[in-house]
């Protein structure tokens, strides 16, 4: 496998420092944007807007769990079929959002929207051992909260009292502040090994971004530890898996 050349640590350092000033602009001119999107305006969402939890239907409200702030996870369901017939987007992202205390702190609630009915998606939750909060989002509510959009979006919301707004809502690449895995990597000398990437020739580059970097073996990646940890993926579907399905659009630059 090709490497980088060898160079000694003063010229390896001089470099790095150059890049080190490119890397403080980035960081910047995100802090930037940031501050933009704080200023942007919001629009207002009806507040009793059916959601389905583990205990029946709840409003979009009480979603927010008390918090002023919630951030909403939109996940892509296909009913009926196997869990490795699941959106490996999804299950990629949602599967990275682990601890929600520092969230919490801020005033933040973190929730997933599941496209699918509660029972069946629920058992996905469980096998692939999230502690998030999870609901189901019934017909009826689509027309509110997708409003002509796509599930594998993430939404941000503002409670005022018992109104609830939209304030900023992203897809696509957008969505990669939920996984560190992709910040990890692109850290590292081969970074993603995606075909899109601008890399030296002959660099790894074994993943597509058609959903095929988030699968091995016909699966959603993360799955395979859960069945070698012995939880059972039966969704109560009695569907047969089909294996190499995407549903996640791609995640080009």
């Amino acid at each position: 496998m090709p490497t980088p050349s060898i160079t000694d640590r003063e010229t390896w350092q001089k470099q790095l420092e150059t890049l080190r000033n490119r890397e403080k602009a980035h960081t910047r001119e995100g802090d930037a944007i940031a501050a933009a999107r704080r200023r942007l305006p919001m629009v207002e969402v009806a507040a009793a807007t059916s959601l389905i939890g583990a205990n029946g239907p709840v409003s979009l409200l009480d979603a927010f769990e008390g918090r002023t702030q919630l951030i909403a996870s939109f996940h892509m369901w296909h009913t009926g079929s196997a869990a490795a017939d699941q959106c490996e987007g999804c299950t990629f992202f949602n599967g990275q959002v682990l601890e929600l205390s520092y969230l919490h702190s801020r005033d933040v609630t973190f929730a997933v929207f599941c496209q699918g009915p509660y029972d069946e998606s629920s058992r996905y939750r469980d096998f692939m051992g999230w502690q998030v909060p999870w609901y189901a989002v019934p017909e009826a509510s689509l027309g509110e909260l997708v409003a002509g959009r796509a599930f594998g979006m993430k939404a941000c919301y503002l409670r005022d009292g018992d109104r609830v707004f939209e304030t900023y809502w992203t897809t696509g690449r957008g969505v990669e502040p939920m996984a560190p895995s992709y910040g990890l990597l692109d850290l590292t000398v081969y970074g993603r090994q995606e075909t899109w990437e601008d890399s030296p020739n002959g660099w790894p580059q074994g993943f597509r971004t058609d959903g095929d970097q988030f699968r091995l073996d016909g699966r959603p990646t993360a799955q395979w530890a859960r069945l070698a940890a012995g939880r059972s993926d039966d969704l109560g579907t009695n569907a047969t898996p089909v294996g190499g399905g995407h549903c996640h659009e791609e995640r080009l630059p």
